[in-house]
């Protein structure tokens, strides 16, 4: 898997919500109303993550969750952290 181009990059950017690029991730900030809601998204996210075989590194305290996204063996972004931050994003909403 080859990481994606600038303009690639750009271009997926527009159709994320919130995402932007932290240290060569994507990279995102999201509160929930509680821990108990940031929980179960990270629930989520990790079952579809391990599904995917594509795992974040997130971080999370209370009701606040960090992600960033990358593909370490491709040493960039790809097109599979741009599906996992789609799927990131509906399970925000």
């Amino acid at each position: 898997m080859t990481p994606l181009d600038f303009h690639e990059i750009e271009a997926a950017l527009e159709e994320l919500d919130g995402w932007q690029i932290d240290d060569g991730k994507l990279h995102r900030r999201l509160k929930f109303e509680d821990f108990q809601a940031a929980f179960a998204f990270m629930t989520r996210i990790a079952l579809a993550a391990e599904k995917a075989n594509h795992h974040p590194e997130w971080f999370n305290v209370y009701n606040k969750v960090e992600v960033w996204l990358s593909t370490h063996e491709a040493g960039g972004i790809t097109q599979k952290d741009v599906r996992l931050a789609k799927q990131i994003d509906a399970a925000a909403r």
